[in-house]
């Protein structure tokens, strides 16, 4: 199957909004909406939140593979963008950390995802917290004016990862910094695993390996950049069966090849 750019957002962006029609737990069974069935778990990348100070259950659609505000050292004040925000939930945690001096944006380009995170924004009442349509690779935020930008699991779904770094890196004030968690690749992914477009959304297609990414990091100008936690993702024999065969599988569970979500941290 061959996913051209263009496609590829329109499938990101059709199965998230799909998504945001759902709960937390509907997403445990199904990523297709109500009467639908697909091939991915989504919440097998996910981290609980129920812990974390500024948590909202409506806005954990079970989406993320991290918990990027753990590393993301934000202060009281600052201001933070969320790239790929969904239904806020990283942004209401990012909220509770800079109180009401600071500010948070939410970035996300499903009408959908937006609609439900400024329905949560309003039941919660800040008025600090902000939900807006756009592009990661065309970031509708003037230069230097972000302390901290977070992403969970997302930037894995954007076709040129180069450009999403270099808009990063120009929205960041000057010694500002990221801390993004995202799937990323050791060894090669089997191709009908790595071309189906479902799985597209899914963030394991679209990830790339692991040191390509991190060399993305570094060419965009990034300094100090700082792996803070790694694991790998466990994918069920049931749904790797329907891209390989049994020898095949027996193959990829080798430890050279994997699907690993990873927390990454780096300053301008």
């Amino acid at each position: 199957m061959n996913i051209h750019k263009k496609d590829i957002k329109e499938i990101v962006k059709d199965k998230y909004s799909q998504i945001a029609q759902q709960s937390k737990k509907e997403n445990e069974t199904s990523c297709c909406g109500s009467g639908g069935c697909c091939d991915v778990d989504y919440t097998v990348f996910s981290e609980n939140y129920e812990n974390l100070k500024g948590y909202n259950p409506d806005a954990d659609l079970g989406l993320g593979c991290g918990i990027p505000t753990q590393f993301a050292h934000i202060k009281e004040g600052d201001t933070v963008l969320d790239l790929g925000s969904g239904a806020g939930n990283d942004c209401f945690v990012a909220r509770a950390i800079v109180r009401e001096t600071g500010k948070v944006l939410g970035l996300d380009f499903s009408d959908t995802m937006l609609e439900k995170a400024r329905e949560n924004v309003k039941k919660l009442g800040f008025t600090n917290v902000e939900f807006f349509n756009g592009d990661i690779e065309e970031i509708p935020i003037a230069s230097d004016t972000i302390d901290v930008v977070v992403s969970n699991c997302v930037l894995n779904l954007v076709p040129d990862k180069k450009k999403a770094f270099s808009e990063i890196y120009r929205v960041l004030k000057q010694d500002g910094h990221f801390s993004i968690s995202d799937v990323v690749l050791k060894g090669t992914l089997p191709k009908g695993l790595k071309d189906d477009a479902i799985m597209y959304a899914g963030c394991v297609a679209g990830a790339i390996q692991k040191e390509d990414y991190i060399e993305i990091i570094m060419h965009s100008g990034f300094q100090n950049i700082e792996i803070n936690k790694e694991k790998e993702i466990e994918l069920p024999d049931e749904l790797l069966l329907n891209y390989l065969s049994d020898a095949k599988l027996k193959q990829f569970k080798d430890k050279s090849i994997g699907i690993f979500s990873i927390t990454v941290t780096a300053r301008k």
